[in-house]
């Protein structure tokens, strides 16, 4: 069962769970199912995408999301539901147009550049039946766009992870797509390329003005390069929001586990305050805790970086540090609480608190905190 009822009681009055109302709607899927074998991989899927939006399919391996990046593209046939472009459908109740007819570019994970064909070759490779002076100007266009006119003789073994990245997007964005599919597309680069390719490749989308839809296990790029994110489990949709709302606001402990790490914090409400193992916390910073919700067990939502451990005497400590991970810029300590809880904290690298210490656990977030009803536990 979701929080939603209990901790996100604001996000339909604002409306942060649906896109853009006064954008044109490009996408929609409507109560799609599809099954492989007995086994149901997309399970009454709803969603719809507006014009010039950036949706990311977030969500761990065999959770649906790229079956469903494939139902969009006319590369599988939905069981149920339908699927429309513009408004029309092109799958489901006894429609289907085929992949290359429904205007949407793909950008696949190994990129698929023709070896034998120039950067500017492979991006005019979609062109073919446009006027010669129509497709160089198109080539030129695309060229400038990704910043590679000065490789556009280079062959793809010529480039780099990141330019051969671009010169794919430039060749399926050249035919000016409906929309633009992207399957883990930064999954083939190193960890620095990846971080930059990422905000270059939110700039060539935004810049093309194409809708587009990812497809992503990585929380950090899905949070980073998308409008909206579309957290997924188990063929289902367990929320979609803006990136802020889904990682501050989540709406299942499934979410809050997948966007980075969750810590949960017991308490008891009782009127004005909820009593917690770290001692007393004021109500209002609980989001969206209602009144009948007084004298009920809850679990709280700690990031690490809303706790902080400092070494303490042991009448002045909540618990002790059982675990220390170091992770380059910064350390990862869990404390056991004295209640038995147990909470991750995030220090600076060069804190050093041994494991075994006694400390005291600060909760000094300056946001509200989602919170669970304790039974979910």
């Amino acid at each position: 069962m979701s929080n939603s009822t209990f901790t996100q009681g604001s996000s339909e009055t604002e409306g942060t769970s649906q896109p853009n109302s006064t954008a044109e709607t490009v996408l929609e899927l409507d109560g799609v199912c599809k099954t492989y074998g007995d086994e149901r991989v997309i399970d009454d899927l709803s969603l719809s995408v507006t014009d010039g939006e950036i949706l990311t399919l977030l969500g761990p391996s065999g959770c649906g999301k790229t079956t469903t990046l494939r139902l969009i593209a006319g590369l599988e046939r939905p069981d149920s539901g339908e699927v429309l472009l513009d408004g029309a459908p092109v799958a489901g109740n006894g429609d289907f147009v085929a992949p290359e007819q429904r205007g949407v570019g793909v950008v696949f994970q190994e990129f698929a550049l023709f070896p034998h064909m120039t950067a500017e070759e492979n991006i005019a490779f979609g062109l073919k039946d446009a006027p010669e002076s129509e497709r160089e100007d198109r080539v030129d266009e695309m060229l400038d766009l990704v910043g590679l006119d000065a490789h556009r003789d280079s062959h793809p073994d010529e480039l780099s992870g990141g330019q051969q990245q671009r010169v794919a997007l430039a060749r399926s964005l050249a035919p000016e797509p409906e929309m633009l599919l992207l399957d883990e597309p930064f999954s083939n680069l190193d960890v620095d390329l990846r971080v930059e390719m990422r905000e270059e490749v939110r700039r060539i989308l935004k810049d093309a003005g194409v809708t587009a839809i990812s497809v992503t296990h990585d929380q950090e790029e899905a949070l980073s390069i998308s409008d909206r994110v579309a957290v997924m489990n188990d063929g289902r949709i367990e929320q979609i929001d803006r990136p802020e709302q889904v990682f501050q606001h989540p709406e299942s402990r499934f979410v809050a586990g997948f966007l980075g790490h969750a810590s949960f914090l017991s308490g008891f409400v009782t009127g004005d305050e909820v009593e917690t193992g770290l001692g007393t916390l004021s109500r209002d910073r609980i989001h969206g805790l209602a009144e009948e919700y007084d004298g009920t067990k809850l679990d709280v939502l700690a990031r690490p970086d809303d706790l902080t451990a400092s070494p303490a005497p042991g009448d002045q400590s909540d618990g002790e540090v059982v675990h220390r991970r170091y992770l380059g810029p910064t350390v990862l300590y869990r404390v056991e609480l004295d209640n038995g809880d147990v909470l991750e904290c995030m220090h600076d690298h060069t804190d050093q608190v041994a494991v075994g210490t006694r400390v005291a656990v600060e909760l000094d977030a300056n946001h509200d905190l989602a919170w669970f009803p304790a039974s979910q536990r």
